[in-house]
């Protein structure tokens, strides 16, 4: 017995998948937004279980500014990634994806989007590291990188150089199929 999973099931369950991450990803940035707002604002005893228990307590008591700037680097990376998923999302939802004429412009732009974010999280995920690490170096007691989710770095880098060469592929198969039917 054999079993095909067909391009459109498999749509599918990436979209419900993207969903789910969505989700989970927009929970990170708001938890972080908010813990921010409350440690800033309210009580500054948050900053010792700051989201996902990482206590920043430390880098809060040494220096403000300093805190800030550090909460500042993981809600961009955050909100980023949210974004990048929510631009998934929507492709997924407004079924733009035409499998019979796959390089279109739309694709194109999506594709590029994704690039121009996934690079985007990998330099200010890498500014997080180097900024954590000079605040190590200071003599302030830090999480891990991965605590304040912001490890990855080159990960996203290369992922975004990737996509940034599929969306000019994409692209050139776009003109293509353009200047094609413009013959027949």
């Amino acid at each position: 017995m054999e079993i095909k999973i067909t391009t459109k099931q498999m749509l599918k369950v990436l979209h419900v998948l993207s969903w789910i991450i969505f989700i989970g990803l927009c929970i990170n940035a708001g938890g972080v937004l908010f813990n921010a707002f409350f440690a800033l604002f309210i009580n500054s005893i948050a900053a010792k279980n700051f989201w996902q228990h990482v206590d920043l307590s430390s880098l809060y008591d040494f220096d403000k500014g300093f805190f800030i700037t550090e909460i500042s680097l993981m809600s961009i990376v955050a909100i980023m990634q949210a974004f990048l998923f929510y631009l998934i999302v929507k492709i997924l939802n407004n079924k733009k994806i035409n499998v019979t004429q796959p390089f279109s412009t739309e694709i194109q732009h999506f594709i590029s989007n994704m690039s121009y974010l996934a690079l985007g999280i990998g330099l200010f995920s890498n500014w997080g590291v180097e900024y954590t690490k000079w605040l190590i170096a200071k003599g302030i007691t830090m999480p891990d990188i991965q605590s304040l989710r912001l490890g990855g770095a080159d990960v996203w880098l290369f992922m975004g150089i990737i996509l940034l060469v599929i969306a000019q592929v994409f692209k050139r198969g776009a003109e293509i199929q353009a200047e094609n039917e413009l013959t027949i």
